[in-house]
């Protein structure tokens, strides 16, 4: 604080390392903390969840009634989360909020702190067949790089984003660019990428349906080719001689698979180009893309080759379709065993829609990973190797903003979290530049003692319940929009 009358002077906020000096009526560079009437204040409330079905701590057998279904946030008690909380910087102070309940005759303890990430980033999800772009090509959102294509999973292109590299290994703007991309992926608003030296120009947003070159995505694959004919051979019985699910990964083709061979499908003579493995599964038949399957192709008969003469027939009907059952068409071989189109029999028709119906529909999944480094640490425990150990040995359950959070194994504390679970705008940054993000600790108080944790600091949850928190429910908190980047006085907890 400076000398003199506080409304004229300015103070200095220790919330992070940028140490801003921040003027009355003014927000500091992370527009998280003001000074408001000489008074450094949180603009963002502390959040407490009424009620849910979240199961947090799942490891206290030997300490509850049997009869105990586990669930600790009963619908009658409120769980303090640490969005709005504060942090801890620096490092040797207590976490913000230290919170004593009794939960089925237990005394509980949740350590709630906003921890400054400087280790972290998201894991993109995108449900689609269409082609983004190769494994290991860079990701870049106004002109920067942030991340990169990683390991495709089924159905469904993987994005790996942010991490200590590019918020601090690259140039200024690469660090904020990054930050800012992470921080309104983290809190549910979409972001403009452009993927590799090919140009794909991606939107994602947590929840919502990736926009791919300007086209928004609808359905994520049933299968692969051959898990759609395996799924699909008995809907085709009798209305078509042969099949094939056109497919980036495996086409099928029903003749020659085991599921056709089960159904006495005969041989039709039929070619088909790319890598044959299995009987009835081809890989390469085409590059990716965004046509049929995922492939580059939108006339599905040039990944044939000529029917065998021996073996196929004229009047032999063929009917192709794609993962999605988006695409299909249908045909039938003349005199010269050459593939005609013709209009597609309602029954191919209504496989073609049941394809599609058993595909789920196309969303952005956002998760949130981060490594919970020496601040968070010591602002639970003077000895932070204990807190390491109370999580491995299960003692110590970690949430994020009370969303359940998977935390990794091996050393530290690296967790993982799905930023739909979490109270909405549940992240902030420092221009350090590095996000923020809410973090809990809930154990057992003869725990909680006993590795160290500061027990003056204990505050009853009654205590902090009543005061000018903002309250959600579970069900409720993806409809809580909260204005972020304009000083407010909202009347938060003062720090």
């Amino acid at each position: 604080m400076a000398d003199g009358d506080p409304k004229d002077a300015k103070i200095r906020c220790d919330a992070c390392p940028v140490m801003c000096y921040i003027a009355d009526g003014r927000s500091g560079a992370c527009d998280r903390y003001a000074n408001h009437g000489g008074t450094l204040v949180r603009l963002d409330p502390l959040t407490v969840i009424e009620g849910g079905e979240s199961q947090l701590v799942p490891f206290l057998k030997d300490a509850v009634p049997d009869d105990w279904d586990g669930d600790i946030i009963r619908g009658d008690r409120p769980f303090v989360t640490a969005v709005g909380a504060g942090t801890t910087y620096p490092d040797y102070k207590p976490a913000p909020f230290i919170v004593s309940q009794e939960v089925a005759g237990v005394d509980m303890v949740t350590v709630v702190t906003e921890g400054i990430f400087s280790y972290c980033g998201v894991k993109v999800k995108i449900d689609t067949d269409r082609h983004i772009g190769d494994e290991r090509d860079v990701v870049f959102a106004d002109g920067e790089p942030i991340g990169h294509v990683t390991t495709s999973e089924y159905g469904s292109k993987m994005l790996s984003l942010g991490g200590v590299e590019h918020l601090t290994g690259g140039s200024k703007k690469e660090g904020r660019v990054t930050c800012d991309a992470l921080m309104q992926l983290c809190n549910r608003e979409p972001v403009e990428m452009v993927i590799g030296d090919h140009g794909t120009r991606l939107i994602v947003q947590a929840g919502q349906p990736p926009v791919i070159d300007g086209e928004t995505e609808r359905l994520m694959r049933v299968g692969c080719g051959s898990a759609t004919i395996g799924m699909f051979a008995k809907q085709w019985l009798g209305h078509a001689d042969e099949v094939v699910v056109v497919d980036d990964h495996i086409t099928g083709v029903l003749s020659e698979h085991e599921a056709g061979k089960q159904l006495d499908i005969p041989p039709t003579g039929i070619k088909t180009l790319g890598r044959r493995s299995t009987p009835g599964r081809y890989f390469q038949v085409a590059n990716p893309g965004s046509g049929w399957g995922g492939t580059d192709i939108d006339e599905p008969l040039s990944i044939l080759g000529p029917f065998n003469p021996k073996i196929a027939w004229p009047g032999l009907r063929l009917f192709m379709v794609s993962t999605t059952g988006e695409q299909c068409a249908y045909f039938e071989l003349d005199e010269e065993l050459v593939p005609q189109p013709r209009p597609i029999p309602e029954a191919l028709k209504s496989s073609a829609d049941l394809i599609a119906e058993n595909c789920e529909p196309s969303i952005c999944s956002v998760l949130f990973m981060g490594g919970a480094g020496g601040s968070l640490r010591a602002g639970v425990t003077e000895n932070p190797v204990r807190l390491t150990r109370s999580v491995k040995e299960s003692l110590t359950h970690v949430s994020c903003g009370g969303a359940e959070a998977y935390v990794w194994p091996g050393g530290g504390i690296t967790v993982m979290a799905d930023v739909m679970d979490m109270p909405t705008m549940s992240f902030g940054y420092v221009p350090t530049p590095a996000l923020v993000a809410p973090i809990e600790f809930t154990l057992r108080a003869s725990d909680y003692a006993a590795l160290g944790g500061h027990v003056d600091a204990i505050r009853p949850v009654s205590e902090i319940a009543s005061g000018g928190a903002r309250k959600v429910s579970p069900n409720a908190r993806s409809h809580d929009p909260r204005a972020h980047k304009h000083y407010r006085w909202s009347g938060a907890a003062e720090e």
